[in-house]
């Protein structure tokens, strides 16, 4: 039986620790209050703090930020975490834009890389298509990848952390090609009064049609709460994912935050 144990920080930000190792999800933890602008007229205010602070982790092995320029994923405290983690994985411009502060592995969709230590199974991180906003908004949005995790010589499937995108076909594609065990989905429809409807995350609907998909053994809902720009809270997403099939409703589990909760296989 594989040990894993998620607990969800804020925001995107999540630790995962699963065997010997500990990951931590786009590390965000400021305190609320500030406002954040993200370019192209788009804002956001952090409403809440995290769960966890930063001081109160415990050693951090590897963290995986899916971007690093916006705050919502990587604000001024995560920023000054990052040299204390023993490796980052991120996007290739990541890596070039924080490569005078801390050694980051560059990742473009599907392309992989590998964690490990002595005496330690190694842990194999395959980078997978992210899209944050509709349809050619990649020059304004920016590069944006999620990450799925397989721990060498674990029995069950991948771990999968989305990341923030919509759900297109870059993300459906991952049900064909990995097999999902833990499915880690961030939500909120991001919205911004200046763009109107148009979205920048996944809803709730969506992570629904995503998992009948994707047939995870479990899958844990996080960005849906902590900023202005997110569109769903945590009601909506609740509601949403109550009305689910029954054969994809029991597949979520909503983390309370802080709260350390043991998804192992």
């Amino acid at each position: 039986m594989k040990t894993m144990r998620v607990t969800h920080i804020g925001g995107p930000t999540t630790l995962l620790q699963v065997g010997e190792w500990t990951l931590l999800v786009d590390p965000t933890f400021d305190p609320p209050g500030r406002r954040y602008q993200f370019g192209w007229g788009t804002a956001s205010r952090k409403v809440a703090g995290p769960a966890v602070a930063a001081a109160d982790l415990p050693p951090v092995d590897a963290v995986l930020l899916s971007h690093d320029h916006h705050a919502d994923n990587l604000d001024d405290a995560g920023r000054a975490f990052l040299p204390s983690a023993g490796a980052v994985v991120s996007t290739r411009p990541a890596a070039r834009r924080l490569g005078g502060e801390v050694d980051v592995r560059g990742l473009a969709a599907w392309d992989r890389t590998v964690v490990d230590a002595p005496g330690r199974p190694s842990i194999t991180i395959t980078a997978t298509p992210c899209r944050h906003g509709p349809p050619l908004s990649h020059p304004i949005v920016g590069e944006v990848v999620g990450f799925a995790l397989d721990v060498d010589g674990t029995a069950g499937g991948t771990i999968w952390f989305s990341g923030d995108t919509v759900l297109y076909d870059g993300v459906r594609a991952v049900a064909d090609r990995i097999d999902v065990d833990v499915a880690v989905l961030h939500l909120g429809q991001v919205r911004f009064p200046v763009t109107g409807p148009i979205s920048y995350s996944m809803t709730a609907h969506d992570a629904v049609e995503l998992c009948a998909r994707l047939q995870p053994r479990v899958a844990v809902p996080v960005h849906y709460e902590g900023w202005s720009h997110f569109h769903e809270g945590p009601e909506s997403v609740r509601r949403a994912l109550d009305g689910a099939p029954d054969d994809v409703r029991g597949r979520f589990r909503m983390i309370p935050q802080g709260v350390a909760v043991d998804v192992g296989s």
